[in-house]
């Protein structure tokens, strides 16, 4: 079936359902209690972003643009004001435009390594993203470059089986860069459009593992010098304010270029999202929104804003 934008809207909606109780419909209640704009009303405001996981530095950058605009256009209505934080809200999400490499996948295969600390539900969202690209008409290869943990390996194999997809094995314990070096060629050799290259879980301060990372991505340019073409960042959405430090330890060391922001369905920190595009300056590209395979959205920041208001 093909995959639907629409669909993805309503589930990014859907998705956000208890950030939206806790961030989304508290400022409109505040707003519609008519407050004076105030330093009180500021505080307030910026507290429900805080609580939401915005965080204090993007929660403070946002005040302040609003307070330019009650200034400059004299905004009084607690309406006008709650548009301005959607506005601003939404200028902050679309600040990073995606940086993929591109959009059209015009490198074949189109190379995607996916990282991210142990328990975000990595192994997962690989299969989402596999159920995604058949969906949109690409042919699938996985690399189970997890050789640390037999298990995972064979978890990945499973969802092979259920998706139809070929995935390119060694043993557990074997060398990561071989399974890529691998993967890679297969991928080549069967004329695939995308290849999906699992990782170990690993711990983002554990120097030794993340030049693993890299020791891998290395192996990807040596056969093509602008591969891997994604590397794919998954966030847990639960752990709402450690998942910008896990991002910053990634970038330093894997050359994120993309985030998958998973469990936002499980999570009223959703408002950590606005915080991963302005600290990191890395744009959120999928969004897990349950727990079927096929419960992936394409990230849309307008989607996302309106979410946080709007039922569906």
């Amino acid at each position: 079936m093909a995959f639907s934008l629409f669909e993805s809207k309503d589930k990014i909606i859907n998705a956000l359902s208890k950030t939206r109780q806790d961030l989304g419909s508290n400022l409109v209640s505040l707003f519609q209690a008519n407050p004076p704009v105030d330093e009180s009303l500021w505080q307030d405001i910026e507290d429900l972003l805080v609580s939401a996981d915005v965080g204090i530095e993007t929660s403070g950058k946002l005040i302040l643009e609003i307070k330019k605009s009650v200034q400059k256009h004299g905004i009084s209505s607690s309406n006008e004001l709650l548009e301005q934080l959607k506005f601003e809200l939404l200028n902050l999400l679309k600040a990073n435009p995606e940086n993929t490499g591109n959009k059209d996948y015009n490198s074949t295969p189109f190379v995607i390594m996916v990282v991210g600390v142990n328990g975000v539900g990595k192994t997962t969202s690989v299969a989402k993203l596999a159920a995604y690209y058949q969906g949109i008409g690409k042919s699938v290869l996985l690399g189970a470059g997890d050789t640390f943990r037999a298990a995972a390996i064979d978890q990945l194999k499973i969802w092979g089986e259920k998706l139809g997809v070929d995935v390119v094995a060694h043993q557990q314990g074997s060398d990561p860069g071989a399974v890529a070096f691998d993967a890679y060629n297969a991928a080549i050799a069967r004329q695939v459009d995308i290849l999906i290259y699992d990782t170990a879980g690993r711990l983002h301060n554990k120097t030794e593992l993340m030049e693993e990372l890299s020791k891998v991505n290395r192996v990807f340019k040596r056969i093509s010098p602008n591969a891997s073409h994604q590397t794919l960042l998954v966030i847990d959405a639960t752990t709402g304010q450690n998942g910008i430090e896990q991002a910053k330890n990634f970038k330093s060391s894997a050359e994120i270029n993309a985030i998958f922001l998973a469990k936002l369905d499980s999570s009223a920190k959703g408002g950590v999202t606005v915080a991963i595009s302005d600290q990191l300056g890395i744009p959120v590209r999928f969004v897990g929104t349950g727990e079927s395979v096929n419960d992936l959205s394409i990230f849309d920041p307008e989607h996302f804003v309106n979410g946080l208001f709007t039922e569906t």
